[in-house]
């Protein structure tokens, strides 16, 4: 199923489109893209035109013409890439739109059927636009590298038109890989870029990148890369720990606990879960922290438990009892014995700020050292957001901050569909970036990839809900609140569908 990401308008964002059906051809000019019932894409809402149905190819057809549209190998030149538009899906409507203006916009009139069979004429408006995409095809992250540009090959199928072009770059992982591979963008005439990946890559191509006055969307989560034409749209962790924190407040929860990584990421988690406790009125308590490299983390969390004492007061309390034989104090030396700590932590939530199988070794210690996820309320970042977190059982409950689940659910089962596996995360931003892309390629007056274009206040709709480029170059989205289980998450908070509803 083809999604569409819309743009969200300043005061209302409906993702389905209200679909109609009738007869008519596609228009010559710039080829219609299909729609799905659901938002995924780019695309703005005021535009949103309605046109008739047409036939779909099969499933096979367009999975074939997706695998063979694939990046070039390490050390070839970039290919450049027209999007192929495939007919939508039988009984869906194709939709064309002109990029937002803030101004309603006309419905465009369907050509008449003879109008397939006559040449148009190309206008200077019609000139090719080419878009780069970097990304690691070689190294230690190239199979992210590749997910990430068969993603964007998605976006190019569901979105662009026949003018816009793919220009693949390798940056090998590397910023020098980065830095050669933004001069070649820059000298093939690229009007825009999208990636890197890496902060460190990102940081080496912005002042190519603004020397030629190009603008570059990263897909670095690091803040210190973006501004003066350079862009970013990762997933920010202090966003996601304001938006689980808050949800948590608001639940009556008051006492705070961290257990976070030693490195840049735990200090951002850290430092965001105290300026939002601050401001809403709730104690961190504790703070503890662990090596990422490390492979046993019993000792930490041993700490984070004050498990040794608490321990020593059950040993102690034993021994106070011991010497006595009447039967009240013999049951409670019973009862004690069955225990390993008397006393409660000091906290009642905890903010685990890791994911994958660290996170599930680390949750596995939390009853043992007699952390109970029943009494305490277990909290995650957006890196919980992964198949079989909740495969732990003191991670069953646990809430955490992530994109809404639906749209990015139809575009793994798309992904599959083509590529016959599971997408990584990360792949959505490069589909979001390219549709993006497209859509902006696309305006009325001509590709527009101004400052202004890409900072509309009103933002997008996309593979992981609504995102918009704040003034600074970062990335704001509308966040859910999920809560893990053993065989999936669920939506306890939703996302907002509008910026207007987080301003207010």
């Amino acid at each position: 199923m083809v999604l569409l990401l819309v743009g969200c308008s300043a005061s209302q964002i409906t993702p389905w489109i209200q679909q109609e059906q009738a007869k008519a051809q596609p228009d010559t000019q710039s080829q219609p893209v299909p729609p799905s019932t659901t938002a995924g894409g780019p695309a703005p809402l005021e535009a949103r035109q309605q046109q008739p149905p047409q036939s779909s190819p099969p499933p096979q057809d367009r999975a074939e013409q997706a695998k063979t549209a694939s990046p070039p190998p390490s050390g070839e030149a970039p290919a450049k890439q027209a999007a192929a538009e495939p007919p939508p899906e039988e009984g869906k409507l194709p939709s064309l739109w002109p990029f937002l203006t803030g101004e309603s916009e006309t419905e465009a009139e369907t050509p008449p059927p003879e109008a397939e069979q006559q040449p148009v004429p190309q206008a200077p408006s019609e000139a090719v636009v080419r878009i780069a995409l970097l990304l690691p095809l070689s190294g230690p992250n190239a199979r992210l590298g590749t997910a990430m540009s068969n993603a964007a090959q998605l976006a190019m199928f569901d979105f662009a038109d026949k003018r816009f072009e793919i220009l693949f770059h390798d940056t090998r992982g590397t910023p020098e890989g980065a830095v050669n591979a933004i001069g070649q963008a820059i000298g093939d005439g690229a009007a825009l870029v999208l990636g890197p990946l890496l902060s460190s890559s990102a940081r080496a191509v912005a002042p190519a990148a603004r020397a030629a006055n190009v603008p570059v969307i990263a897909f670095s989560s690091d803040r210190t890369v973006a501004g003066d034409g350079i862009y970013t749209m990762g997933f920010f962790p202090d966003a996601e720990v304001e938006r689980v924190v808050t949800y948590a407040l608001s639940r009556g929860l008051r006492r705070f606990a961290a257990l976070v990584p030693n490195n840049q990421y735990g200090e951002t988690v850290v430092q965001a879960l105290r300026r939002t406790l601050r401001s809403g009125g709730a104690r961190l308590t504790r703070v503890e922290t662990y090596d990422p490299r490390a492979r046993d983390h019993t000792a930490v969390v041993r700490r984070l438990a004050s498990f040794g004492g608490r321990r020593q007061a059950l040993l102690d309390q034993v021994a106070a009892l011991e010497g006595r034989t009447d039967p009240i104090s013999r049951r409670a030396i019973d009862r004690l014995k069955k225990r390993q700590t008397i006393g409660e932590v000091s906290f009642n939530a905890l903010l685990l700020a890791d994911g994958g199988k660290r996170l599930q070794a680390i949750a596995a210690l939390l009853p043992f050292f007699d952390i109970d996820p029943a009494k305490v309320q277990i909290l995650g970042t957006g890196q919980w957001d992964e198949p079989g977190t909740g495969a732990e059982p003191a991670l069953v409950g646990g809430w955490y901050a992530a994109p809404p689940p639906e749209a990015r659910a139809d575009f793994v089962k798309q992904y599959k569909s083509v590529y016959g596996g599971e997408p990584p995360r990360l792949a959505t931003l490069a589909y979001d970036a390219t549709a993006l892309a497209a859509v902006l390629s696309r305006a009325e007056s001509g590709p527009d990839f101004s400052r202004q274009a890409i900072t509309a206040a009103s933002g997008f709709w996309g593979r992981d809900g609504i995102f918009r480029f704040l003034a600074e170059g970062i990335a704001q989205r509308g966040l859910a609140v999920l809560q893990a289980g053993p065989t999936g998450s669920k939506v306890i908070s939703e996302a907002p569908t509008t910026f207007q509803s987080l301003t207010n």
